[in-house]
């Protein structure tokens, strides 16, 4: 893993709702917003988390059912949530909305920049704008003013589908093509960071500085090259993202490839994963993603399991989506837990686990760090083992046990006898009709 790349710090919210932090590093009062000044001192700041952004799939005005979309995304971890307004009855809706929510809101302003100004009138937490949507000088400066005049951050979102070059622009993007035909979409990365540099101008004109980059698009490769440049040009907190990812089964896959070797590589400040369905999904998905990197301290328990085997011989997948979710529901501390099938990788797992069980012929063995606790019949197996996981959860709060520290050295079991049918038997159905020693080197 790199060590995360330093910017200018950006907050987002209030005192009712709190304060999300995102980037940081460099000095909140620096000038110089673009990369390579040189010369800066110690960070003033710690680098806040990555932060994980979800947008609610319903209309913004049907005042209900998107407050009660925000409380299940907000219940599920997202740090900030995002609403469209497209229209002014949105943003009449967001003072209500604002009212009942308990996390931050950002206005999302594509197209008419009086929606933007109305959003921030209300109250919102943070506006983005895209600039090849709303790209009039003066009407960018008038939301530049509201925003500054009512201390909330911008994010400058530019994505592949909406770029526009405008034509006195045609040859510098060109020259910048040039620079980047290394690249598989270097012409459309030159464009992209044109239209940064450009747009950028008008907020640096004004000593605007409290600003957020994305640059997305729907090609994974394009999403990486794109953060990679625009983190070398700019000191503003990035805001990573894959657009139009399309739906949750493959969705996943473009968006974690780009998510994750940015962010393996320090770069990325707040993420959103953009799926084709609830935006549940996105928020657990991009928790996971930072869990499963160490950018986050995890919340709740880390199921791991057996992937398909033919050793299995339990119902192991009812077992793991019924652990999962009663983990989910009764588990807070972030205990590790193995699901395992058999008594090959069983032991280790359970030894690298805090509560684990793995299974043999019908029967599984419990184990709670390291020492094993319980030996059950199959349709056991779920309540003892997260009788288990409550009961270390409740020590770990009480402080008579520790996260991650193993009490013993795990002996692997006889797999048929204490599971099944011994040694034995085992040793002779291998050895019938052939001259073999059991046991002797």
């Amino acid at each position: 893993m790199t060590p995360r790349r330093a910017s200018r710090q950006i907050v987002v919210g209030d005192d009712r709702v709190g304060r999300v932090a995102i980037g940081g590093g460099l000095a909140a009062g620096h000038p110089m917003a673009r990369a390579g000044s040189g010369g800066l001192e110690a960070p003033p700041s710690e680098i806040a988390p990555v932060t994980v952004q979800t947008m609610t799939a319903g209309y913004t005005h049907a005042i209900d059912k998107c407050v009660a979309e925000i409380h299940k995304l907000t219940a599920a971890g997202a740090d900030i949530v995002r609403v469209a307004v497209p229209e002014k009855k949105d943003t009449e809706a967001l003072k209500e909305i604002l009212a009942q929510t308990t996390v931050p809101i950002v206005a999302d302003v594509h197209f008419h920049f009086k929606r933007a100004l109305e959003a921030v009138e209300a109250g919102v937490h943070k506006i983005r704008l895209n600039p090849g949507n709303i790209n009039d000088r003066a009407q960018v400066i008038e939301v530049i003013q509201a925003c500054k005049d009512a201390n909330l951050p911008i994010r400058v979102g530019v994505n592949e589908g909406s770029i526009i070059e405008r034509r006195d622009k045609q040859k510098r993007a060109k020259e910048l093509g040039a620079m980047f035909s290394e690249h598989k979409n270097g012409y459309l990365l030159a464009i992209m960071i044109a239209k940064l540099e450009e747009y950028l101008d008008i907020f640096y004109e004004q000593d605007f500085h409290d600003i957020a980059i994305s640059a997305k698009s729907m090609d994974a490769t394009m999403v990486i090259d794109a953060y990679t440049e625009i983190s070398k040009r700019f000191n503003h907190p990035l805001h990573l993202g894959v657009t139009h990812a399309g739906p949750k089964e493959t969705g996943c896959i473009r968006s974690v490839v780009a998510l994750g070797t940015l962010l393996a590589n320090g770069i990325g400040d707040t993420i959103r994963i953009s799926y084709a369905n609830d935006p549940i999904y996105e928020v657990q998905d991009g928790l996971e993603l930072l869990y499963t990197l160490g950018l986050r301290e995890r919340k709740g328990a880390e199921l791991i399991a057996c992937p398909t085997c033919g050793r299995i011989q339990v119902d192991l997948f009812s077992l793991v989506q019924e652990v999962r979710a009663k983990l989910e529901s009764d588990i807070q501390v972030p205990m590790k837990v193995a699901v395992m099938g058999c008594v090959v990788n069983g032991p280790g797992e359970a030894e690298g686990a805090d509560v684990a069980v793995f299974a043999g012929d019908r029967r599984g063995i419990i184990y709670v760090q390291g020492e094993k606790v319980a030996n059950v019949n199959e349709d056991e197996i779920l309540d003892r083992l997260l009788k288990e996981c409550l009961a270390f959860q409740d020590a770990v709060r009480a402080g008579a046990a520790k996260l991650g520290e193993k009490k013993v050295d795990i002996v692997p079991p006889d797999p048929l006898g204490e599971l099944g049918s011994g040694w034995e038997k085992m040793a002779a159905e291998r050895i019938k009709g052939a001259d073999l020693t059991i046991g002797q080197s």
